[in-house]
């Protein structure tokens, strides 16, 4: 027997800063090489279940950031098809500015599968106002990645940070407190089973 569609939790797929101006050499080295693959598998089996999926992007404010101008469009595969709503910001959180959260509220959005870049910036900003702000969600690790960009950064003159242990040290700070970190396949095999 299948609950009245009034009662429904919609799942929702939020897809964050998947742009160009990160192919840029400034960032410094990256893990997740397929990150992007994985997070076009995310796109095709939320678009498959008809579900909705909120594109958003980064429109920097700072002088030649690499997240300005042409570095601001979208990689390839992951421009919004029509009905997809695009999101833009310039904060880390997608909520900050934006109409993110009256959207996701209008359309009975109960839970969120987020993933995108960078894992301890704009990512992680996203995924804790998402549950601060009372929503279940999904952070699919390796539709995810951070890179070295500061990574020397010291303040007790101790050794810098790899781009892998900055992401598993993000996703360990949000898992079971804010989101239920996964990986693509069960992100998709959570979507699929709901569809049946």
């Amino acid at each position: 027997m299948t609950r009245p569609e009034h009662v429904r939790r919609i799942d929702a797929l939020v897809l964050i800063d998947f742009q160009r101006g990160f192919d840029d050499p400034w960032w410094g080295p990256r893990n997740s090489p397929q990150a992007e693959e994985n997070a076009l598998r995310l796109v095709a089996a939320f678009r498959q279940q008809s579900l909705p999926i909120f594109h958003v992007r980064h429109l920097s404010t700072e002088a030649g950031s690499p997240l300005s101008g042409p570095g601001a469009a979208f990689k390839d595969g992951f421009a919004p098809q029509p009905g997809e709503a695009l999101i833009e910001k310039t904060v880390n959180s997608a909520f900050i500015g934006t109409g993110l959260e009256a959207l996701l509220r209008k359309q009975n959005i109960g839970h969120l599968t987020i993933c995108g870049l960078t894992t301890p910036h704009c990512v992680s900003t996203t995924t804790r106002m998402a549950a601060n702000l009372g929503w279940p969600v999904t952070l699919v690790h390796d539709a995810c990645a951070a890179f070295a960009r500061n990574a020397d950064v010291s303040f007790d003159n101790g050794p810098g940070f790899a781009p892998e242990e900055i992401h598993r040290a993000a996703l360990a700070q949000l898992h079971g407190e804010f989101a239920m970190v996964v990986s693509t396949e069960a992100a998709i095999d959570r979507i699929c089973s709901r569809a049946l």
